[in-house]
């Protein structure tokens, strides 16, 4: 009986050495393999392949544990209602019943009906800030928040980009619960995410994906060079009603504002996208600092390699990258001596692959950072220390409409009928007072009233501040008001303001 025990035993202790040695040779190979990318065997088809060897400490997909990052990102989602006053059109309509039976007037003014929408939004901030998709809350009079607890708040705007399709919002409390940023730079194709949103007004709905790609980009040929083209691009499922909602990893950590879908249905069909926390975190910290993204530029165009004609393919040494093309006037890469045919190959040391991942890695700093710039010219590599600057080519800090009344020297008001009657016009507001400014500059005067700007009827004064914050947020490099207007002694005048000074 010994003697079989002692035999099972050996078998065992065989079994277990022989299972030590084929994970240690198993570690060696994935080391050596690590190492020395050439080292190759034959595969079982008779091709020659690198060794590839499962991880050992890799987790099963059935293994993994949603529960925890759902329970901690649910609360922070909130659902967010947006209603929008429609303008009456003054168009009378017939009623039938009082036409052919005369009981009343013979038509009736139509009443303007509320446009609603929905969507969702994620709390960032224990005192009420919340981050959102800018074409949830396009044009609202009223923004209403629910939360996953059910309470209600009527939210402030605090700023939009419509850019990156990102807004922020203000809801007044304490204590509020958030969802911790993650790193969306560190997250890998393959792994697992949860999109957490009001589908179709199913609060609180959690679906779970796989990051699809990194860097994508869907919005080619809109001709707005700010325009996003560094998607995270999942397969969870997203609907309408998830548009501002949150992309977290399985440690509930955000990692991307989900923003849209491709569908020829309006439903989901297969893939997602979000706009990564790396570039929306930065956005909404300039909202709320700035009042307006402060958008920096390494002053030059760019193209994708695989776009490159064939002839100036030839030319280039690497096969990942951002082609440098041409510069724009007043371009910092260009001074540092960066030059056409350059190929930026990474930021920071942080590899740039494409236009849109060079996009994603500049849109997080503001003008007047310096960053590394590395790049390849016929083969060499070479690094360069940029100092990135604004639209305008300096690095000074860009304000939004918050700061009109700042940037313009100027305060306004809106016409009384009187004023109207005495005027003999129906649209205009009123300089109300001067200060130190651009107004001033070009000679504008307290009493002044404002008719036309840039081609455009103003009525209000919000409707002048929404003048203003196109063309100080615009993406060509003239930032200018043209204004048309009444002087206190009853002449036409025009003025010109360069906002880019």
């Amino acid at each position: 009986m010994q003697k079989v025990w002692k035999n099972v035993l050996g078998i065992a202790l065989v079994a277990v050495i022989s299972a030590g040695a084929a994970i240690g040779t198993s570690t060696y190979l994935i080391n050596k393999n690590h190492e020395d990318s050439s080292y190759t065997v034959d595969s079982e088809y008779g091709f020659k392949q690198p060794v590839r060897m499962a991880n050992y400490n890799a987790v099963a997909a059935e293994n993994i544990d949603f529960t925890v990052a759902a329970e901690s990102t649910v609360h922070a989602v909130v659902h967010i209602k947006s209603t929008t006053q429609s303008k009456s059109q003054g168009r009378q309509s017939i009623d039938p019943f009082e036409y052919f039976f005369g009981f009343g007037n013979r038509g009736y003014q139509n009443q303007p009906r509320p446009r609603v929408g929905f969507g969702s939004g994620v709390i960032i901030s224990t005192d009420g800030y919340v981050i959102t998709n800018n074409h949830v809350i396009d044009g609202a009079d009223e923004i209403d928040v629910t939360l996953n607890d059910s309470r209600q708040f009527k939210a402030k705007l605090i700023g939009t980009d419509p850019a990156t399709d990102i807004a922020l919002l203000k809801i007044e409390g304490k204590d509020f619960p958030t969802i911790p940023f993650g790193d969306s730079d560190k997250i890998k194709v393959g792994e697992w995410v949860l999109a957490v949103g009001n589908p179709f007004n199913l609060t609180s709905t959690v679906t779970a994906g796989i990051v699809s790609a990194k860097g994508r980009s869907v919005m080619g040929g809109t001709g707005d060079r700010n325009k996003i083209s560094a998607y995270i691009q999942t397969d969870a499922a997203v609907n309408p009603g998830n548009s501002g909602g949150a992309l977290v990893n399985t440690k509930g950590e955000l990692i991307g504002i989900n923003t849209m879908i491709l569908s020829e249905t309006g439903n989901f069909a297969g893939y997602s996208f979000a706009v990564p926390i790396s570039i929306a975190g930065k956005v909404v910290s300039d909202l709320k600092e700035y009042g307006t993204v402060q958008r920096a530029v390494l002053g030059v165009s760019i193209i994708d390699l695989k776009n490159l004609p064939d002839d100036q393919k030839e030319k280039v040494k690497v096969l990942e990258g951002a082609y440098i093309a041409e510069f724009a006037t007043r371009s910092s890469a260009k001074e540092a001596g960066i030059e056409v045919g350059d190929v930026i190959t990474a930021i920071n040391d942080v590899k740039v692959r494409s236009t849109g991942s060079l996009q994603e890695q500049v849109n997080r700093y503001r003008p007047g950072d310096k960053i590394k710039v590395t790049v390849d010219r016929n083969g060499s590599t070479k690094t360069f220390t940029v100092e990135l600057r604004n639209m305008q080519g300096t690095t000074e800090v860009v304000k939004g409409a918050g700061d009109t009344a700042e940037v313009l020297g100027a305060a306004f008001k809106e016409l009384t009928p009187k004023q109207k009657q005495q005027l003999g016009i129906s649209y205009g507001i009123e300089v109300a007072g001067i200060t130190n400014g651009k107004f001033r500059d070009v000679g504008i005067q307290k009493g002044y009233i404002i008719m036309i700007v840039n081609d455009q009827r103003v009525s209000t004064v919000e409707e002048f501040e929404k003048i203003v914050d196109r063309v100080l947020k615009g993406n060509g490099e003239d930032k200018v008001l043209f204004i048309k207007g009444i002087s206190p002694n009853g002449r036409t005048r025009y003025y010109a303001i360069d906002l880019a000074e």
